[in-house]
């Protein structure tokens, strides 16, 4: 596909991110920036990063090495927990910044709302105050529920752009993804393909695979493209990079995105048992 035809999604600030991007959790080192370089030249221009993930300075060297124009790549990464302090936070922004070896992000979310410290609102202004000072062009968060965006939405009047959350066939985030729509906010899927939960032979994603001639993982990804989703899953496979990006020549048929969506049962399964009301990530 012609990146020039790549489907995007619009934000609500009015920029544009593509409908699949590409996560880097654990990549790092040699052997991560060559993944994500392979990975902007498979097409990839979406690119989720994180302080806590130790490899903002892998994804910079990565760009330059890519040959991509830095404009054609969307940058994000997110806000440790330990930074949640407005003072630390402007200067743990400055030092992505310096990591990366850039001059401006994409798009910088909260990584999670631990809500026991409390400090989430005061994280969330400064992440408005660097948007304003041009540090970053669209700010979001990450793990927050609805509750915690209410809190947000009412100490500041700024509406997140994003809430990137854990979003698989086995926790499709129903009531979660409602609100967001009602909010105009842009839903993101870590660990879109529940890798850890979810067996290759499951039915009916199986079943559409078989129909489809495509991928077990393909049919997870265009679930998500059809709901809306954008979804980062990571591989260090070129293939595998290849294949999840070539997930918009095909469909699936209603009855098939209703059966998917039920997989769940109306209780959604974490693959690593974090829950935002509860986890506490510095």
């Amino acid at each position: 596909m012609d990146i020039a035809d790549f489907p995007s999604i619009t934000l609500n600030d009015g920029q544009a991110l593509p409908a699949i991007g590409f996560g880097t959790y654990p990549l790092s080192g040699r052997d991560g920036c060559h993944a994500v370089v392979t990975a902007l030249r498979q097409g990839y221009r979406l690119i989720d990063s994180a302080q806590n993930y130790d490899n903002e300075a892998t994804v910079g060297e990565a760009i330059r090495r890519s040959g991509v124009p830095r404009e054609e790549i969307a940058v994000t990464t997110k806000l440790a927990g330990r930074h949640h302090r407005a003072d630390l936070a402007r200067r743990a922004i400055a030092e992505s910044l310096w990591r990366f070896g850039l001059d401006r992000l994409d798009l910088l979310l909260i990584h999670w709302p631990n809500p026991r410290r409390g400090l989430y609102v005061e994280a969330w202004q400064a992440l408005v105050e660097a948007k304003r000072e041009g540090l970053v062009r669209s700010i979001g968060v990450s793990n927050f529920t609805e509750e915690h965006l209410a809190r947000l939405i009412e100490a500041t009047g700024v509406v997140p752009a994003v809430n990137q959350v854990e979003l698989h066939p086995y926790l499709p985030q129903a009531d979660l993804r409602a609100a967001h729509a009602r909010l105009g906010i842009v839903t993101e899927a870590w660990s879109p393909l529940g890798r850890l939960l979810i067996p290759q032979d499951a039915e009916p994603i199986a079943a559409a695979a078989r129909r489809l001639n495509v991928s077990f993982q393909q049919v997870i990804l265009r679930w998500h493209v059809q709901l809306g989703v954008i979804a980062l899953p990571k591989a260090a496979d070129p293939d595998r990079q290849r294949a999840n990006l070539d997930v918009f020549n095909f469909e699936l048929e209603e009855a098939e995105m209703a059966a998917i969506s039920a997989l769940a049962d109306g209780a959604g399964v974490r693959v690593f048992g974090f829950h935002p009301d509860e986890h506490e990530e510095l």
